[in-house]
C-alpha cells in the first residue's frame, strides 16, 4: 500500500475528502465506482467532489446517503474562454475560498493535468495526492504524495488511486446514477411518441471527443437503418438541437431515426430503457456501461483495454492497424475507418439476439 490510513487515534470527526475530477462524462463515470467504493466502505465520511457544471447531473441525488455529499462547481471551460478577466479572476479566488473553508483532509487529483492539480493544490487539504504518472507530467509537481498504478483499465486505476490515497484497498463498485422525476417523465413523453406501444429503441451516440475518434456518420445511418428494418426504433443522441453529426446520421438512415437532443439527466433516464448502445469511446457509451445495458463499442485511437466498456454486456470493434494516439486529429483515424457497417450490424444484432 502507497500510503498511512486516513483514519488516526484520536480523531474528533469522521475524513473529508475532496475527488478532483472535473471531466469529461466518461470520465466523471470511470471514476464513480472508486468513489463508490469508498463510500460502501465508510458511509459516515464526508466526501465533496469539484467538478464542471455541465456534469454534475451525474453525481446529484436525492439518495439516503449519496455518493457524494457536495458538490464544488469549477467552471473551468468559463475561465479558459476569458483567461484574463477581472470575472475569471473572481470566480477562481471564489472556488479556492469555498474549497479552503471545508477543511477537508484529504484531495485526491483523479484527473491528472495541470488545471485539476491547481484545483487540488488550492483545496489546501491535509494531503494532497495523485498519479506518480498523470496524463499531464507537471501535475505531479503538485501532489504531496504520488500513487503508482499498475492495473491496465482506468476504472481499476480509479480504485488503486483512490485506495493508495486513504490506505486501503478498493475494488470497483456498483455506481447508482440518478433518478430525476423530471427526467424520467420527459423519457415517458418521449417515448409515446416515438417509439409507442413499447416498441424496443436502441441509442446511437455518433459524436465524440475529436475527429480521430468519430466513425462516420453515413455508416452510423446504415447501422440505424437496418435496426430499423428489424423493429427497432433508432434514437440519434444529439449534442444540442441543431447538431449537424445527428442530422447527418438521420438523412443516412433514410429518415427511419429520430434525433434526440437531451440533457445529461435525461439521456440517463433514456439510457436506462435502451435495449442497445452503439457509440465510439465517448461519454453515451461509458454511460450505458454503468447503467449495465449492452453496448456495441467503436475504438480507433484510444485503447479499450483501458477505456472499453466495463461491466455490461458487449462487442468492442478495433481494427488491427489502430495504434493508441491521443493527439486531438480532426479526420477520422484510418484503423477506425476499416471498420464496416456491416460488421457492427452483425455486432448489434448479435447482442439483441436472446431478446429478439
Amino acid at each position: 500500500m502507497n500510503s498511512q490510513p486516513l483514519i488516526s487515534s484520536g480523531r474528533s470527526r469522521p475524513p473529508r475528502v475532496l475527488i478532483v475530477r472535473i471531466g469529461a462524462m466518461g470520465d466523471v463515470l470511470h471514476a464513480m465506482p472508486a468513489v463508490a467504493a469508498l463510500r460502501q466502505r465508510h458511509p459516515d465520511w464526508f466526501i465533496g467532489w469539484a467538478i464542471d457544471p455541465c456534469w454534475r447531473e451525474l453525481l446529484q441525488s436525492s439518495a439516503a446517503r449519496p455518493l457524494v455529499d457536495r458538490c464544488y462547481v469549477v467552471p473551468t471551460r468559463e475561465w479558459k474562454r476569458q483567461p484574463i478577466s477581472l470575472e475569471t479572476l473572481s470566480s477562481i479566488r471564489a472556488v479556492r475560498r469555498e474549497l479552503r473553508g471545508e477543511q477537508f483532509d484529504l484531495c485526491v487529483d483523479m484527473q491528472g493535468s495541470i488545471r485539476s492539480s491547481m484545483i487540488g493544490w488550492m483545496a489546501g487539504a491535509g494531503k494532497f495526492a495523485g498519479s506518480a504518472d498523470p496524463r499531464e507530467q507537471p501535475a505531479r509537481w503538485m501532489y504531496g504524495e504520488k500513487i503508482q498504478m499498475s492495473a491496465a483499465h482506468v476504472i481499476d486505476q480509479g480504485c488503486e488511486l483512490l485506495g493508495g490515497a486513504v490506505g486501503e484497498s478498493l475494488t470497483p463498485a456498483k455506481v447508482e446514477l440518478p433518478v430525476d422525476d423530471a427526467a424520467e417523465a420527459w423519457r415517458d413523453e418521449l417515448l409515446s411518441q416515438a417509439a409507442p406501444e413499447g416498441r424496443k429503441f436502441a441509442i446511437i451516440a455518433p459524436s465524440a471527443g475529436w475527429g480521430a475518434k468519430q466513425w462516420p456518420a453515413e455508416r452510423y445511418g446504415a447501422v440505424a437503418a437496418a435496426l430499423a428494418q428489424a423493429g427497432y426504433v433508432p434514437l440519434v443522441n444529439a449534442v444540442f438541437v441543431g447538431d449537424i453529426l445527428a442530422n447527418s446520421v438521420v438523412d443516412a438512415s433514410g429518415g427511419t431515426a429520430v434525433v434526440v437532443p437531451c440533457s445529461v439527466g435525461q439521456l440517463i433516464a433514456l439510457t436506462r430503457r435502451a435495449s442497445l448502445v452503439v457509440a465510439g469511446d465517448t461519454g453515451p457509451l461509458h454511460l450505458a456501461a454503468a447503467l449495465e445495458r449492452p453496448v456495441v463499442a467503436l475504438f480507433g485511437p484510444t485503447d479499450p483495454a483501458r477505456n472499453g466498456p466495463y461491466g455490461t454486456a458487449s462487442r468492442v470493434l478495433r481494427h488491427a492497424s489502430s495504434k493508441k494516439d491521443h493527439t486531438r486529429h480532426a479526420a477520422t483515424e484510418e484503423g477506425l475507418m476499416q471498420i464496416t457497417a456491416e460488421e457492427v450490424i452483425a455486432a448489434a444484432f448479435d447482442l439483441l439476439q436472446p431478446t429478439r
